[in-house]
């Protein structure tokens, strides 16, 4: 799946809804093939993220964990590091 596409559920504090829109538009993005469609797709486009976005809204209410929320400043710094290590100079 795409790589700007991050975990959005079991988060404190809870996704906002830029963050379930931006999903939605990368999703729709890399399965349309394109980041900025045709005067003539654009309609769809737009209404396939929202439509997504909206969804995607809906299942994050309804998911349920037992595991304690995450801290999004630790799971940052976490995926700061592991990018560190990943691109580090040889």
């Amino acid at each position: 799946m795409c790589r700007n596409i991050h975990t959005l559920h079991n988060f404190e504090p809870a996704a906002t809804g830029d963050e379930v829109h931006a999903a939605a538009l990368q999703y729709v993005r890399k399965i349309s093939g394109t980041s900025k469609p045709s005067k003539a797709n654009a309609e769809a486009f737009d209404r396939a993220v929202a439509e997504i976005a909206h969804i995607t809204g809906h299942l994050l209410e309804d998911l349920v964990s037992s595991a304690p929320p995450k801290d999004r400043g630790v799971e940052a710094a976490k995926a700061k590091e592991r990018s560190a290590h990943r691109f580090a100079a040889a």
